[in-house]
């Protein structure tokens, strides 16, 4: 009787499952902080950032605590800087390739006769 009675009263207080379907953008929403921080974690282990760290006195551990205690603003603002970063050298670095660029095929058709700009080449006809 008292195992009828237990479990009687046990299967009052179960609420059923329900189940839904679940977006792809609703998951990844969900997991975007994660990755945002795991992001900004590898790229606070890159050796040029640990040495940048180092120099201006701020441990890498240190500076990794400190991302895990930032809100996840603060972590979606600091990924999408991270996204809006130089993959590789400055700005001046690209002014001078795009103008020797220009300066070559310039130089080419000057060549070729298309164009009449630079006195000192010799034209080909």
């Amino acid at each position: 009787m008292f195992l009828v009675a237990t479990l009687i009263s046990m299967s009052a207080y179960w609420v059923p499952a329900r189940a839904s379907m679940l977006g792809t953008a609703q998951v990844l929403k969900e997991n975007a902080q994660d990755l945002n921080r795991d992001r900004i974690h590898a790229f606070l282990e890159r050796e040029e950032v640990r040495a940048q760290l180092q120099a201006w006195g701020v441990d890498g551990e240190t500076a990794k605590a400190r991302v895990d205690q930032l809100t996840d603003e603060e972590v979606s603002d600091i990924a999408a800087r991270l996204d809006t970063l130089p993959a590789g050298g400055d700005a001046l670095g690209a002014i001078l390739g795009v103008a020797l660029l220009i300066f070559i095929i310039l130089l080419i058709t000057d060549i070729l006769g298309v164009t009449d700009i630079f006195p000192f080449v010799k034209k080909h006809r």
